[in-house]
Order: C-alpha cells, then sequence, then structure tokens
C-alpha cells in the first residue's frame, strides 16, 4: 500500500558531492517506486540549475527552502547563550519551521523522514509518526577532530561536541523511529535503549560505478568533499605522510585528489606528483584512470562512501581500521589496512609490484560490494522501518 512520506533534509540532494546528499538521493529514489513523497530540503546556497527537474521525477511534492548567510550569522550568534548546538541553529529557521508546518498539515503524511540532527527541531514537537536518520555520529566525528585541532580551535569543539553529544540523546526519544548508517556508529550514541536504533547502510549504484578499462595516468587516487574536514585531514596524510615513503621506492608515482571545493590546505597540496583537481563532472574517469585507491581517514564516522565506490570500479583499496568499521570488510583479502603512514606505503608498494596480489584484493572487493551494498536492498530496510514492515 503506498504511503505518503513527508522528507526534511538539511541540503538539497543534487549534485551529489557530500554523503549526506547521496545517500538522500538514493533513498528517495528507491522510496518513490512505491510511495508518495513530499520532499522539503534546505540549502544555503543557490540550488544546481538541474536540481529541481531530477528531484521532481521521484517526488510528488517538491519544496527548496533557503538559508541566507545573514540569518545563519544571527542564529550562530544567538546560539552561544543558548544549549542548541552550532550546528543545528546553522539550519533552523523560524519562518520556514512555520512554512514546513503548514505543508506537513496541507499534505497529511502518513511518516516523517527527517535525515540528520541538524532537521529535527522542525518536527520535534509534531505527533505524525516520524523516523531521525542520525546518519553518522556528529558528536563522535567532533571528538576525534578536537583531539587532533589546533589548540586555539578546541575548546569550540569542545563545546559543540558536548552540545552534539547532549542533543543526540536528547531526540532520540523525540522521534517514533530511529536510523544510522553501521553499528559502530549506533553503539556511539549515549542513549541505554540504542539498540533500538535501525543500521540502514548505504549501497553503492554499481549500474554506474563499475570496472572500465582506460590508461591510467594515476597510482593513487583518493576522493570525496574536499572541504570536509575529515577528508582534508586524509589527503594531508596521504601526501605529506604516506607518499614520502611511496617515493622513496617510486619516485615518479602520481596521485590524485579529487573532489569538490578544495581547501587551501588541500590545493597547497598540489606539485608536479599530486593533481588536486576540484570539482568534476565524472568522478568514475578518474577511478578508471587510477591504480589505487587510498582513503587514509584518521577522523570522522560513518560508511566511506568513496570506498564502496572505489571498489566497485575494481580497484583495490588501502584504508584506516576506524573506515573499516563501518564497512567490515575482510582486512587482507577484500581490503587492505594501513596502521601508520609505512604500513600504507608498504600496501601501496605491493600492489604496485605485486600483480597477483593487485587482482585479489581487486576482485574480492568488488564482489564484496556487490554482496552487500545495493541501493535497493539497503532502502528495503529504510522503508521497512517507516512502514512497520518486517524487514
Amino acid at each position: 500500500m503506498r504511503k505518503t512520506i513527508f522528507i526534511i533534509l538539511s541540503r538539497i540532494p543534487y549534485p551529489l558531492e557530500k554523503g549526506d546528499k547521496l545517500r538522500a538521493f538514493y533513498q528517495i529514489r528507491e522510496l518513490s517506486k512505491h510511495h508518495n513523497l513530499i520532499i522539503c530540503a534546505l540549502s544555503d546556497t543557490p540550488p544546481h540549475q538541474d536540481a529541481g527537474n531530477i528531484l521532481k521525477a521521484y517526488s510528488r511534492s517538491l519544496y527548496f527552502f533557503r538559508l541566507h548567510r545573514a540569518g545563519i550569522f544571527l542564529r550562530l550568534i544567538q546560539a552561544v547563550f543558548s544549549q542548541k548546538p552550532f550546528q543545528v541553529a546553522y539550519f533552523y529557521n523560524k519562518r520556514i519551521h512555520r512554512k514546513i508546518t503548514e505543508l506537513i498539515h496541507c499534505h497529511q503524511p502518513d511518516h516523517i523522514y527527517c535525515q540528520l540532527i541538524r532537521t529535527a527541531e522542525y518536527v520535534r514537537n509534531n505527533g505524525t509518526d516520524k523516523t531521525i536518520d542520525y546518519q553518522d555520529v556528529f558528536s563522535a566525528g567532533l571528538k576525534r577532530r578536537a583531539d587532533i585541532a589546533p589548540w586555539y580551535m578546541r575548546p569550540l569543539l569542545g563545546l559543540e561536541y558536548k552540545r552534539v553529544r547532549r542533543y543526540e540523546k536528547t531526540i532520540f526519544d523525540l522521534f517514533d523511529k530511529k536510523t544510522i548508517i553501521s553499528a559502530p556508529d549506533r553503539e556511539l550514541i549515549a542513549h541505554d535503549k540504542r539498540k533500538e536504533i535501525m543500521v540502514v547502510p548505504n549501497g553503492v549504484d554499481t549500474g554506474y560505478f563499475k570496472p572500465i578499462s582506460m590508461d591510467k595516468p594515476y597510482d593513487i587516487v583518493f576522493t570525496g568533499n574536499m572541504a570536509y574536514p575529515p577528508n582534508i585531514n586524509g589527503a594531508n596524510y596521504l601526501v605529506r605522510e604516506i607518499m614520502p615513503h611511496v617515493w622513496k621506492e617510486v619516485p615518479g608515482a602520481r596521485v590524485a585528489i579529487v573532489g569538490a571545493t578544495p581547501s587551501s590546505a588541500v590545493r597547497s597540496l598540489a606539485s608536479e606528483k599530486v593533481v588536486v583537481t576540484g570539482w568534476v563532472e565524472d568522478i568514475r574517469e578518474y577511478y578508471a584512470g587510477s591504480r589505487i585507491f587510498v582513503a587514509p581517514m584518521q577522523i570522522g564516522t560513518g560508511l566511506q562512501n568513496k570506498v564502496l565506490e572505489a571498489m566497485a570500479m575494481g580497484l583495490p583499496c588501502v584504508t584506516s581500521p576506524l573506515a573499516n568499521e563501518a564497512l567490515k570488510a575482510s582486512a587482507g583479502k577484500e581490503v587492505l589496512i594501513g596502521i601508520n603512514p609505512g604500513d600504507y606505503a608498504q600496501h601501496i608498494l605491493s600492489l604496485l609490484r605485486d600483480i597477483a596480489l593487485y587482482k585479489t584484493i581487486s576482485e574480492y572487493g568488488y564482489q564484496f560490494v556487490l554482496r552487500n551494498f545495493n541501493w535497493e536492498n539497503t532502502s528495503k530496510i529504510l522503508e521497512a522501518v517507516i512502514i512497520g514492515k518486517d524487514s
């Protein structure tokens, strides 16, 4: 039976250059096959010119709400004197709240689905059956960032960590149902009933991300939104800590750092041996044009979409224990795990030199993704949560 599902997002899920956008887009695509979707998306930038037409194909009604800089600044100042997390204050607007309330009253949805804690304020007091998708655990990511941040950033990150951790616990009791991206993330929610949170993994579009044969001008590739602190940290760790060990053995090894809005710290990594691309229209060209995918994630939480995409395209992957907590690939068979820069470098060198090892990790990784990370299957778990079916 078709249900009407009212979806609230903190970003317009197109283009797909951020993990939360990608998760929202594919969940919307799959849910729209069986249900009527009302989509409300916030945005602090003008929408992409194609976003409306693309998303209308999956929605009965579609609404974009602009968050303007002046209002954001004022709300962040006000948040200093409250207990509300800054990122919740950033995305909350009273005028938009009133409009969303009116739309819920108008459409009378069977269920409300909120992605990320950033959207929870819009329906925290609404009596409609509703789900919050934590996606990953923001508080844990903030804690890891605070541990390695410059001294002058630690007080702010520490304050936000405490606020977010408390807020994650508070909203648990305000929503009927809860979802999250992985079991390790679920264990980090500070609520004694956290086992009630349903794990809904991400998937990968294996019809789009699939092995492509082409010349490989790059030996190593790392992808992601390069304004996101965990990716900034990972890019720096790759180029400044790992690659010097590789270059001692293979001086000509080339690295591609691929992703939207690279920070100044990421742009500074560019050299004759390192290409920093910024936004690219088709990221598959860089996966297919590289030999090895390396994601040396030191901070952050959640399931790394970039690793799933690389595996789906047949690249052998080298990543961290932190990233593999959510992925749960078999170390040494489906993925290689680096503990320190020397480990990463040795794995990279082994893959460059040992054709048999290269083919083994590539093939087993590819089959692992096909078996475990399919958007259709993972969205069925979400659908079961929302409409109350047995999964």
